[in-house]
């Protein structure tokens, strides 16, 4: 059947219309500028600590509402909106996580100082969390042709405790199965993830019956069996390519000098972007801390210590899964592809993000920064400057979304 002059005619003006949508939605994106950077302040300054989202989240919820989009709150916590598209493209997923790692009664009041916010999560994640809202208004705003299914979200659990619960909640129940492109906007600057690091977290304890160090001197002592852990992990080999690296950030026991401890506790780290070498230092380190647990035993072999040996437990605290991703993948290529079509260049990196948990099952994903400058993440002292060209930031999320979805770049 031959087309109708109309089909043509709509044919040949399509990838205008796109265009022209694109163009909207750029050009509301920088406009509204002074809009993103008060979602940011202003989403900042609800808490937000681990597994205590709901706050924020409800009121990430009620913006996107107030936008025209349909949006509901999972049973994890995550925040989803969608703006559907025909039904003929890929879905999409366009995130920045809601939580902080900051503990409840932290000052989350955000101070401006000439043009530089400081507050804790600042930047991590209430810049990738006001970057999401901007795009979706600018998408709502234009309101551009696309078969995509588009989907906005605000997701729980990125942080460390959190454990990626939110995103994967999302991969295997809320969306399992559906998602083809994941976006995680994390952060500030102009440089992206396309590579996962994953983590090992466990926090190790080695537990005894404690007594008093000079009536019960002579049996093991957890403390020591901890100090002699330590040590065997302190010297630890491990492979410089890929990067490969282990810490005991947190360590705890005892009740008194004059006590032996009852039971000693480390939290460990390690992490890598080859499966391999993770699995690789994480046999070594668990062969440091049986030798200590050995020794430690070994160590007093009278009549008391007999009767009073020491044992090891070890909690997983978080695993993070790892993988890699090609550069030529077409996720990759579009990233840098947008990014010189806005003027910037930018560099793909390997870190810990939420697109860790695609990445590692073969779904195409990236971890975006949200333009602008900070410092300081993790701390009190946290800050963000958005600088002359700020808005690059959500314009490049929101061009990275056009293009997965179909849509033509726009001229330069």
């Amino acid at each position: 059947m031959k087309k109708t002059f109309l089909a043509v005619a709509l044919a040949i003006l399509a990838p205008r219309a796109e265009a022209q949508g694109i163009d909207a939605i750029l050009a509301t994106v920088k406009a509204d500028n002074a809009w993103t950077l008060q979602q940011q302040r202003t989403i900042c300054e609800i808490p937000a600590p681990p597994f205590k989202e709901t706050e924020r989240g409800l009121e990430y919820k009620r913006r996107f509402e107030a936008l025209g989009l349909a949006t509901r709150i999972d049973a994890i916590g995550n925040v989803i909106a969608e703006r559907p598209g025909t039904g003929r493209g890929p879905t999409i997923v366009l995130a920045g996580h809601l939580d902080t790692v900051f503990p409840e009664g932290t000052d989350v009041k955000v101070k401006d100082q000439g043009g530089r916010m400081s507050g804790p999560g600042i930047g991590d994640d209430c810049r990738g969390l006001a970057v999401v809202l901007a795009v979706a208004r600018a998408y709502q705003r234009a309101d551009p042709r696309h078969d995509a299914r588009i989907i906005f979200v605000g997701n729980v659990g990125e942080e460390g405790p959190g454990n990626l619960r939110g995103v994967r909640h999302l991969f295997d129940v809320e969306l399992k199965g559906k998602i083809d492109y994941f976006i995680s906007v994390d952060g500030q600057g102009t440089d992206f993830v396309s590579r996962a690091v994953g983590s090992n977290r466990y926090k190790v304890t080695y537990k005894g019956p404690g007594g008093h160090s000079y009536g019960a001197f002579g049996i093991p002592n957890p403390i020591h069996a901890l100090g002699r852990a330590i040590d065997g992990i302190a010297d630890v080999q491990v492979n410089a390519n890929p990067k490969t690296t282990f810490n005991v950030g947190v360590i705890a026991g005892g009740t008194s000098v004059n006590s032996i401890a009852f039971e000693a506790s480390m939290e460990i780290d390690m992490r890598s972007e080859s499966v391999a070498n993770l699995a690789a230092v994480d046999a070594q380190i668990r062969a440091a801390l049986t030798a200590a647990l050995t020794a430690e035993n070994a160590r007093w072999p009278g009549e008391r210590a007999s009767r009073a040996k020491i044992s090891l437990v070890i909690d997983t605290i978080g695993i993070r899964p790892t993988g890699a991703q090609s550069d030529s993948a077409r996720i990759v290529q579009v990233a840098f592809q947008t990014a010189k079509a806005l003027g910037f260049n930018t560099t793909a990196t390997a870190s810990s993000t939420d697109a860790n948990l695609p990445i590692s099952r073969g779904v195409a994903g990236i971890a975006i920064d949200g333009g602008g400058e900070g410092g300081g993440g993790h701390s009190l002292a946290e800050w963000y400057e958005d600088g002359p060209s700020g808005w690059l930031g959500p314009q490049w999320a929101a061009l990275i979304v056009a293009r997965l979805a179909g849509m033509d770049l726009p001229k330069p």
